[in-house]
């Protein structure tokens, strides 16, 4: 009990475990329907893909993610034309089959959840009572024909190929989106940091299967399976 688990003390929160909100350029979500024109195409620190600054007929500006061809002086659709183009977001019910989409909804209104990656798209599959897509990770998913998606390409697809180097950028690269550089193993610890550490040399010293109603000090390793009905 009591044991400074990484993954409980981030679960927790604090500014050591929060991206840095300087590193983000703004709260990037779907705007509201209409017309609108691509003035900029800025880098956002906090994001791996680039940011669109898009104006509306008001001069107002918004922020969307960049999509594969993106240009500035682009004219940009919000849930007004079911035309098939790069770029313009429209209800999920509405989209074709085959289209890749990105920043889609997980209820309508939200602003985008799914797939927001520099490089990624999902696929429309099938239309019937839900709209399924396939995600990147392969899985499939059925969302609400009214949830909003941008049809494209996330821009930004050599992020992931940029070299590293050193250990040191590693970790300010991982720290921006408030993510782990590293992982180090329980039964490498000290007895007091984890429930999986101390001894002689590295092992468990118990079994690492541990129930679901385990306390959080000890709830580490392994859950024990769902009891499985008789049908």
């Amino acid at each position: 009990m009591g044991k400074l688990i990484t993954a409980q003390r981030r679960g927790k929160g604090g500014i050591v475990y929060r991206s840095p909100s300087h590193r983000h350029v703004a709260d990037i979500r779907h705007p509201s329907e209409g017309a609108y024109t691509v003035v900029d195409i800025r880098q956002s620190p906090g994001r791996s893909s680039p940011v669109l600054v898009l104006q509306d007929e008001t001069g107002k500006k918004h922020y969307q993610i960049a999509f594969v061809g993106a240009h500035v002086g682009q004219k940009i659709n919000i849930g007004q034309s079911d035309q098939v183009t790069m770029g313009n977001t429209v209800p999920l019910g509405r989209i074709p089959d085959g289209t890749t989409v990105y920043n889609i909804e997980s209820i309508p209104g939200d602003g985008g959840k799914f797939c927001r990656t520099a490089g990624t798209g999902a696929l429309v599959i099938s239309h019937g009572v839900n709209v399924t897509i396939k995600l990147p990770s392969g899985k499939t998913k059925q969302f609400h024909p009214g949830c909003k998606a941008s049809m494209g390409t996330i821009a930004g697809t050599g992020a992931k190929d940029i070299p590293i180097l050193k250990s040191g950028r590693k970790v300010h690269y991982y720290q921006s989106r408030a993510k782990k550089a590293y992982s180090v193993r329980g039964v490498a610890m000290n007895a007091v940091k984890h429930p999986h550490g101390g001894g002689n040399h590295q092992h468990v010293g118990r079994p690492s299967t541990v129930g679901r109603g385990t306390p959080p000090g000890r709830k580490v390793g392994r859950l024990s399976p769902k009891k499985r009905r008789k049908s």
